[in-house]
């Protein structure tokens, strides 16, 4: 870590801040989701993805922990896939959830199961119940939407993809927000399978954040060339650095790897050359990103 620029430094730093405030504003939401939840499937499609926020932000503190931790004689190569790991476990949380909240949906809508959405006495008033869920929606979605742009930039610039693939999440919650939001106003209007239309659409949308996520995660874990950030293609800075180091060691083979947000590069057929190029030397695109270029190994 103490080799990294001081931008990116300041990045990283920052970064933490923001997932100590997406910690705690998902908990104050939580609870709210929870008081005024009631028999709403969509409320619980929502309340479970409100819980799940907080996995991401958790993972990437803790796999920051071991992150910077130095090599041991147990783990010579150090922690830098932790990133990955911590990626993966957030990936296959929000696919697995979301898979069960469908089936719990999917079999309430059969079944055919009317939620109920009544009065309640409210500082001594009486009202529906369903404008303090609409009311604990409106509250659950603002924070998060503020705090993932926020994220993005940082994510970027870090290229972290346990952090880009919160922002996105929380970014995007809006939607489960909206689609809550039109399966209580569906149940009030008498429309009682709106709620579990709803919350069919919010499970379907966490399966596809995890199945999504789930894919880069694995291909970090295997070995799998450098990824794009928001995608599964694989990275254009890797795509020229490979060229580069193919046409520096025409005789050789390049492989690329990626761990966690660095890039590791290994040259197979040629002997190690007496002055190796510098990382910098090497680096594709801006000098201040070559950061990323972890290690450049040889093998004849």
């Amino acid at each position: 870590m103490s080799k990294l620029p001081e931008p990116i430094r300041d990045d990283i730093a920052h970064a933490v801040r923001l997932e100590w405030w997406t910690i705690f504003w998902q908990v104050t939401i939580v609870i709210v989701m929870a008081l005024v939840m009631g028999s709403s499937q969509a409320m619980k499609s929502a309340w479970v993805e409100d819980t799940l926020g907080l996995v991401p932000a958790a993972v990437f503190l803790l796999a920051l922990h071991f992150e910077r931790k130095s090599p041991t004689r147990r783990f010579p190569f150090g922690f830098m896939r932790a990133n990955s790991l911590a990626f993966l476990i957030a990936a296959t949380a929000l696919f697995f959830m979301g898979g069960y909240l469908i089936y719990d949906a999917g079999m309430k809508l059969i079944a055919q199961e009317h939620p109920t959405i009544g009065p309640i006495e409210f500082f001594g008033e009486e009202i529906w119940m369903g404008w303090l869920m609409i009311a604990a929606l409106i509250y659950s979605v603002i924070p998060p939407i503020i705090i993932g742009r926020l994220k993005q930039p940082v994510a970027r610039r870090l290229h972290d993809k346990v952090l880009f693939t919160d922002s996105l999440m929380q970014k995007a919650d809006w939607m489960t927000g909206l689609a809550a939001t039109l399966g209580i106003l569906g149940v009030g209007f008498g429309f009682w399978w709106a709620d579990s239309v709803a919350a069919l659409v919010i499970s379907v949308d966490i399966v596809h954040d995890g199945f999504r996520a789930s894919k880069i995660a694995t291909a970090e874990l295997i070995d799998g060339a450098p990824r794009k950030i928001d995608s599964d293609e694989i990275a254009d800075e890797a795509e020229a650095l490979k060229k580069k180091l193919e046409d520096k060691f025409p005789e050789a083979t390049v492989r690329l790897r990626e761990t966690g947000r660095y890039i590791a590069a290994e040259v197979t057929g040629v002997k190690p050359p007496d002055n190796p190029p510098t990382r910098e030397e090497l680096w594709p695109g801006k000098k201040q990103e070559a950061w990323r270029f972890a290690l450049l190994s040889f093998a004849e």
